[in-house]
């Protein structure tokens, strides 16, 4: 059935709806017909709140009640850093469209002392080089093979705030007090299948989930919800780590995931099915 979900521009605007979409990329661009925006201007999106609240970003699901706020583009800066450290500091994730984004800056790092840089920004570029199509892996990679004690540029573009908008919006330009679902179906959206509408996943399944993605953090400097429940999804069947190896390379072989990341994620599997997370 084509489900309708609710959607604002998480700056201030009419409510919108959307509907038939199978992926992340055509909610997107659903989002961005209703509010006459091109889809490459949406950042990402967060569910029930209009905030830059990374613990509300829309990942693989959607619960049937949730409201939909789209973040977009607003102000440019850019900013020259000394890497000092070898570790910047930051995690890096994307919208699953081509916008990689900063999810979390760890505090007291060398980009924490950057007060211009901020989560939710998108890095548009990195010493000249235009990353704006890049995944998230790409980007963290290049971040972390700039060379230490040279200084790099960073062009940054950062959600639009409120008092950013330049025409005031004459009907319903307040935001809503979103409710969040309380139900136990969501859309699951993939990136290579059709959405379908499942139950939640098991408390089992959401530790595991969580675990992976953080094991992505420490090992890929991004996290991505969606990769992380591919994975846990891949495993769920197998018998050892080289037959989950094999399964991984097969969906997801432009990672290149390390041996030692993948040994640790099977293990997570295992913790979890176990009880041990």
């Amino acid at each position: 059935s084509r489900l309708q979900f609710h959607t604002q521009l998480a700056h201030g605007s009419p409510t919108g709806r959307v509907e038939g979409f199978g992926s992340a990329r055509a909610l997107y661009a659903k989002i961005a017909e209703a509010f006459g925006i091109a889809p490459a201007e949406i950042m990402f999106c967060t569910l029930n709140t209009h905030k830059v609240d990374m613990d509300k970003l829309l990942g693989t699901q959607i619960g049937l009640e949730d409201f939909i706020f789209a973040h977009v583009k607003g102000q440019r800066k850019e900013v020259e850093v000394l890497k000092s450290d070898d570790l910047l500091g930051i995690t890096v994730t994307d919208n699953g469209t081509g916008c990689a984004f900063i999810k979390r800056i760890r505090e007291g790092s060398l980009m924490d002392q950057v007060k211009m840089i901020c989560v939710g920004d998108h890095i548009e570029s990195i010493n000249g080089k235009n990353v704006s199509d890049c995944r998230h892996y790409e980007v963290a990679k290049m971040l972390k093979d700039l060379e230490k004690g040279q200084v790099f540029k960073l062009k940054l573009i950062e959600p639009m705030k409120a008092f950013e908008k330049v025409e005031a919006r004459h009907i319903g330009g307040t935001l809503t007090e979103a409710k969040i679902s309380r139900g136990r179906e969501t859309l699951r959206l993939r990136s290579k299948c059709p959405a379908t509408v499942e139950e939640m996943p098991s408390e089992v399944e959401e530790k595991a989930v969580k675990k992976v993605d953080e094991l992505l953090e420490t090992y890929m400097g991004i996290r991505d919800i969606e990769l992380a429940a591919t994975m846990v999804e891949a495993g769920r069947d197998k018998k050892n780590p080289d037959e989950f190896a094999v399964a991984l390379d097969e969906t997801l072989g432009d990672f290149a995931f390390p041996d030692e990341f993948v040994f640790d994620v099977w293990g997570a599997i295992g913790d979890a099915k176990q009880g041990r997370l």
